[in-house]
């Protein structure tokens, strides 16, 4: 749900920075989603590699790196920087997109359009009211990577308020926090609640409850986009974190409500990471099934897919396609 993704730190943190850079530049500026994938992925793997990288050539031997990223890797290494993305941070049109698309709300369609109409930092958004003024006042700290022991501490008052709620609720944190990152860019919340399934009508009282508890409790201070089924928030609550100039930051939290019977479809693809997820779906339509954040679905003698599958636990799902079951750890790439 977070717009904001960063690796985590690694031997070869230079490398993978810089292909998260080109990344974002193929996404936001050009709309090049397939090399926006590539990239990703090299960076991922590239991240779990035990060792420090001394060549494209080593690069190239990890999968997901190909002959034009090992290029790179080796004019990086050799020079410790890279032309290409010198004249990307150069150009106007593509500094001032990347940067409008780190606000809370704009994405790259957007940020090209206010760049048109001569928008181009953070000042100038304040002129505009559609805007959310959240997104504008809290820039800076929503730039600021959350601790893991921030996270924890924030998972546990989050689960005992939906607990003493109602019991019969269920909540997740996904995202890169799930997966085991020592920081994450925001709070990823998927809930559910068995009164709400997809054959029901929407039962927006169910998050509307969270959420006017969690602002109750003085955890949620602003609210950026409100729905029946999903909330944009903001937090502004002390924990306990080394530097004690962190402890009043304003963090972002995402909280969506799932149904029921599309709960753990919706874990495993808001868990990703979104390599994972797009190899996970391959496999998948291999052995006969559609997948996505809502279902699985078998594929029938005509093509189609067919009804929605029971899925109780994310291992189900492994199960249906046959696939070893992976800890969300093991799912960065």
């Amino acid at each position: 749900m977070s717009k904001r993704k960063a690796p985590q730190e690694t031997l070869n943190e230079g490398i993978t920075d810089f292909l998260i850079e080109l990344a974002n530049y193929e996404k936001n500026v050009n709309r090049a989603i397939h090399k926006y994938n590539a990239y990703r992925k090299a960076a991922a793997v590239i991240g779990k590699y035990p060792q420090k990288i001394k060549s494209g050539t080593e690069a190239k031997k990890l999968d997901g790196v190909g002959a034009k990223i090992a290029e790179k890797i080796d004019e990086f290494l050799t020079t410790g920087k890279l032309r290409k993305l010198e004249k990307i941070r150069n150009d106007d049109t593509s500094s001032s997109i990347n940067f409008l698309t780190r606000v809370t709300g704009i994405g790259p369609a957007a940020a090209r359009k206010f760049f048109e109409e001569g928008v181009k930092t953070l000042e100038g958004l304040h002129i505009l009211t559609f805007v959310h003024p959240a997104g504008r006042r809290y820039f800076e700290e929503f730039e600021k990577r959350i601790p893991r022991t921030e996270m924890q501490q924030m998972e546990t008052l989050i689960l005992r308020e939906l607990k003493e709620l109602d019991p019969e609720y269920i909540g997740t944190i996904c995202g890169s926090y799930r997966r085991g990152a020592e920081s994450s860019g925001d709070i990823d919340i998927l809930l559910t609640h068995p009164l709400f399934t997809s054959q029901s009508e929407k039962q927006p009282k169910l998050l509307h409850s969270v959420v006017e508890c969690l602002e109750s409790s003085g955890f949620v201070t602003d609210t950026l986009s409100k729905g029946d089924t999903k909330f944009m928030v903001r937090k502004c609550r002390g924990v306990v974190v080394k530097d004690e100039k962190e402890a009043h930051l304003h963090r972002r939290i995402d909280i969506r409500l799932i149904p029921k019977d599309q709960y753990y479809c919706g874990v495993l693809y808001f868990t990703g990471s979104d390599i994972f997820n797009k190899n996970m779906r391959t496999h998948a339509l291999e052995k006969g099934f559609t997948l996505n954040e809502y279902t699985i679905r078998p594929i029938g003698v005509t093509g189609m897919p067919g009804e929605p599958l029971l899925v109780d636990s994310e291992k189900d799902i492994f199960e249906y396609i046959q696939w070893k079951y992976r800890e969300p750890k093991d799912r960065s790439e």
